[in-house]
């Protein structure tokens, strides 16, 4: 027979989220901190309520306090975005840390985050690369672009192509978009390997199947690098680049 706890997961699973609410919210009233978590995620979502960032923020610290890691590092993403009031950038690295010495990959990247830009910390950049370095070692894509980055500015270490590209690398074959971008660069100008147009069209090209239409980098940005480089290539190289981007997207990059 199933646990209350199993009934309310199997309910939130089909999507019968009036009566995954009724039932999460009996056990987060009597302390369930998982129950309080998924219940304050609903809240979070509007998902069989109406959408309250305050209420969803509530349940989580109800949870955080009790030691729930994703409770944690969601919290400390509402304190850090301002939404549940003024950004709290302390507040938020106060809940990061927590989760991130829980060993929370996206908790460890965003108090990296935090590091690298002294929001919330004093700006350190040999943190910032211990805490991505912990997420990316769990294979989290954004900690390994992130520890790319810093090699490739050489933030806190020696500036490093060679090493930055072995980085982006590994998040680019999770078909993480920016480190794809990025690697179509390298390839193009020759950082860190030699120039390669070929593989400098299909990471962009590939970049571009996944990048947003809005944003800092954008899809239509990927195309023009793309593009550019194609004008510089011969019929069979833009021929193999392509034959290359259908070989990846036939594969489920991991």
């Amino acid at each position: 027979m199933p646990t209350p706890l199993e009934e309310a997961r199997e309910a939130y699973r089909r999507e019968d989220y009036q009566t995954a609410v009724r039932l999460y919210r009996t056990l987060a009233e009597e302390g369930s901190p998982d129950a309080q978590h998924t219940l304050g995620l609903m809240y979070y979502n509007g998902q069989g309520v109406m959408q309250d960032y305050l209420v969803a923020s509530k349940w989580y610290r109800k949870a955080a306090e009790q030691g729930h890691a994703d409770s944690q590092n969601n919290l400390g993403h509402m304190y850090y975005s301002g939404m549940i009031g003024d950004q709290d950038y302390d507040v938020a690295a106060g809940w990061y840390r927590k989760a991130a010495e829980q060993g929370h990959a996206d908790a460890q990247n965003n108090l990296g985050f935090m590091y690298k830009s002294g929001q919330g910390v004093p700006q350190d950049y040999a943190e910032a690369m211990k805490w991505c370095r912990k997420a990316a070692d769990q294979g989290l894509a954004f900690a390994q672009f992130s520890i790319g980055n810093m090699h490739y500015n050489g933030l806190g270490v020696p500036q490093d192509y060679a090493e930055a590209m072995q980085w982006f690398r590994k998040a680019a074959d999770q078909g993480f978009a920016y480190a794809q971008c990025v690697l179509g660069q390298m390839h193009s100008m020759g950082q860190g390997v030699q120039q390669d147009p070929v593989l400098a069209y299909m990471w962009f090209d590939l970049a571009a199947s996944r990048l947003p239409a809005k944003g800092q980098v954008t899809r239509e940005m990927a195309i023009g690098y793309r593009d550019r480089v194609a004008s510089r290539m011969s019929p069979d190289q833009v021929a193999e680049a392509q034959k290359l981007v259908k070989e990846r997207m036939s594969k489920k990059e991991r």
